[in-house]
């Protein structure tokens, strides 16, 4: 046992080293310059990440016990897939209240394992609680983009969870499978930036198979394969992609091909005018007019064409500057996906209310890809906002959406040279 004396000098020793301790603590993080650099700080937006997924867990919760469930399409789901568990494999039997199944396989699948664990679908409070874990999911990958990146300040993520009443109840009051397939889009982007290029391919194909607007990324995606990959690597990737969809496939392909790849990959589909987001303002006759689609397709072709080039800027220095394992980097990659993906948005042929998960967490990022002031980026954000939460569809809702994403477009043209300061960020960060 220690003599009295030695034993006070121990305990006095210990406190000094906890007020040190505690004054460091007291010096490096409860001062107002880190609570300032919590809130504009793109390097610890991984705080406000973890904050708001516990939050978001709550809410999501209480929106599930106090909202009621409102069915659209579920019921429609669960009934074409039940004709896969009865053994059905032919395509054109396979339909639910809302008409012919007409998503790829990989939805089958997908909502056939929900199909078993809601009881046949009926169990719909379980389903809704699922589907919050897809929501939770997402969100920490669009998170982990954000934070590696670098790209925006953390109080935009506020924006992300907080102001949009239409996508909590797209996630877990409707129950679409576009949430789906966009959770495993964005952890496919997560593995692309990581150069885990090809179970990024395999997770991007499977996003695909379950709904067809993931294809809107590929044009980007495939300058990506070209820069990273070079041509061998890129037939690779592209093999495995393809691959997978006929491996998915193959049970419908082996009992009709015509039926499967007619209804499942139809991109001439007719949607009706009643639902249209975007084309409000049109008489409805000129909606499924075939002319107007081919227009749109021109266009969509067109500024695809016109952006091609600094994307293959962005992604030949992105592929040399991945190996330098600085974050900012992706920079180099997410603009020309996230910018690919809104231009497809800008000029689909529809847009209805669940396809608001199409981009709305790319948004901030775009939006932080442009030349304009935060009170314009914002306001841009909240006029997106109020068109898609405004149903029915005006003329005036519609113009708007269309006047956002113009302006978004515009502006990430304008400021399509980025990679000199990027290099200067990325030198300093190192």
């Amino acid at each position: 046992m220690a003599p009295p004396g030695k034993r006070h000098r121990a305990q006095s020793t210990k406190i000094q080293v906890i007020k040190r301790r505690f004054t460091k603590f007291q010096t490096n993080y409860l001062t107002t310059e880190f609570a300032r650099r919590l809130v504009f700080d793109p390097s610890l937006l991984w705080v406000s990440a973890i904050l708001l997924l516990v939050g978001e867990l709550f809410v999501n919760v209480l929106v599930i016990q106090r909202i009621p469930y409102t069915e659209i399409d579920w019921i429609a789901y669960m009934q074409e897939v039940e004709g896969v568990v009865n053994g059905t494999w032919d395509y054109s039997k396979l339909k639910g209240d809302t008409g012919p199944l007409v998503y790829p396989a990989g939805f089958v699948y997908l909502f056939t394992i929900l199909y078993h664990l809601t009881n046949s679908g009926k169990n719909i409070r379980l389903a809704q609680y699922m589907f919050c874990g897809i929501y939770l999911i997402t969100l920490a990958l669009v998170f982990r983009i954000y934070s590696k990146s670098r790209k925006i300040p953390p109080y935009m993520l506020v924006f992300i969870c907080c102001t949009s009443y239409r996508i909590h109840s797209i996630y877990v009051l409707r129950l679409f499978n576009d949430p789906v397939a966009m959770m495993f889009l964005y952890c496919s982007i997560n593995l692309f930036m990581d150069g885990h290029w090809t179970l990024g391919s395999v997770f991007y194909s499977f996003a695909v198979s379950i709904k067809m607007n993931i294809l809107l990324f590929a044009p980007a995606l495939l300058l990506a394969y070209i820069a990273s990959q070079g041509i061998y690597g890129t037939l690779k990737q592209l093999s495995i992609c393809a691959g997978l969809q006929i491996l998915l496939g193959a049970p419908f392909l082996l009992a009709n091909p015509v039926a499967y790849l007619v209804g499942s990959f139809n991109l001439g589909r007719v949607f009706l005018f009643e639902w249209t987001v975007n084309w409000r303002f049109l008489p409805e006759k000129t909606f499924v007019h075939p002319g107007f689609h081919v227009i749109l397709l021109l266009l969509h072709l067109v500024l695809l064409a016109i952006f091609a080039k600094p994307w293959f800027r962005y992604m030949k220095s992105f592929a040399k500057l991945q190996p330098t394992g600085v974050g900012m980097v992706s920079q180099l990659f997410l603009l020309p996906l996230f910018t690919a993906n809104l231009i497809g948005v800008a000029f689909s042929r529809s847009l209805h209310y669940q396809f608001y998960v199409w981009y709305f967490h790319s948004l901030p990022y775009l939006l932080w890809s442009t030349p304009y002031s935060i009170w314009l980026r914002l306001c841009i954000l909240g006029f997106i906002e109020m068109c898609w939460n405004t149903f029915p569809s005006t003329y005036e809702s519609s113009g708007i959406l269309h006047v956002c994403h113009i302006l978004i477009i515009c502006g990430i043209f304008w400021r399509r040279h980025p990679t000199k300061d990027l290099n200067i960020d990325i030198k300093k960060e190192k």
